[in-house]
């Protein structure tokens, strides 16, 4: 049976639903899966809780959600340069759980390993740890942290091979390969699909097993800021 949809919103059928839990790859506006959350706004699922590093800026990626007021919740690192996202909740219309980003990449990770849990020293001591388990190792306090399980993961990849192999460029890596795993269901976008046996085994960051969907599409190349220096 191919992976392969024609577009979007095809690869989407089926598995969207109001309050569902969504794990989205990539890192302010570097290797975030485009289409698939356009797709998404498309589709008007609402009361949305999305697990990502950051929302990226007001008028792109998972801003576009925000805008749309389908998000309920984020699971976030911090709020970047978003400024709807930072009104929203400070205004206590958007719901947010922050977390170090190691930890998010970890929770993640462990969602896709089937790890229910772990104990980090990440956090101890401040909101973060608030009516969380303590547990003390090797005479240090961590706090437990559980596992991200979500109901469907969203990424962005280089290449794919028709079996859902993928290859992450550079740090379009980012949080893409632990949000791949960490889904029950994984839709990926990618710029190139190629066919079985094209792709270095040793390459492949995510194993196609984690697959289910891909599409293949043009991306939009954005930067969040840009830093000139004068020359000496």
């Amino acid at each position: 049976m191919s992976k392969s949809f024609a577009n979007a919103k095809s690869a989407l059928e089926g598995l969207l639903f109001d309050g569902m839990f969504i794990a989205a790859g990539g890192f302010g506006l570097c290797g975030i899966p485009e289409h698939l959350i356009e797709a998404i706004r498309e589709a008007g699922t609402k009361d949305l809780t999305i697990a990502s590093n950051n929302c990226g800026v007001d008028d792109f990626g998972l801003g576009f959600l925000l805008k749309t007021k389908q998000i309920r919740k984020m699971i976030s690192s911090y709020v970047g340069e978003n400024a709807e996202f930072m009104r929203q909740y400070l205004s206590g219309e958007l719901e947010l759980e922050f977390n170090p980003q190691g930890t998010l990449a970890e929770r993640m990770r462990a969602g896709g390993a089937g790890i229910a849990g772990f104990y980090t020293k990440t956090g101890v001591g401040t909101v973060v740890a608030e009516g969380k388990e303590h547990k003390t190792f090797n005479g240090e306090v961590h706090v437990l942290e559980t596992a991200i399980v979500a109901d469907l993961s969203i990424v962005k990849a280089w290449k794919a091979d028709t079996s859902g192999n993928l290859v992450f460029r550079k740090t379009a890596r980012n949080f893409n390969p632990p949000a791949a795993t960490c889904g029950k269901i994984c839709v990926a976008e990618v710029e190139e699909i190629v066919p079985v046996g094209a792709l270095d085994p040793d390459q492949i960051h995510v194993p196609g097993i984690y697959i289910h969907r891909l599409i293949q599409g043009k991306h939009e190349k954005r930067i969040e800021q840009r830093t000139t220096r004068k020359a000496a």
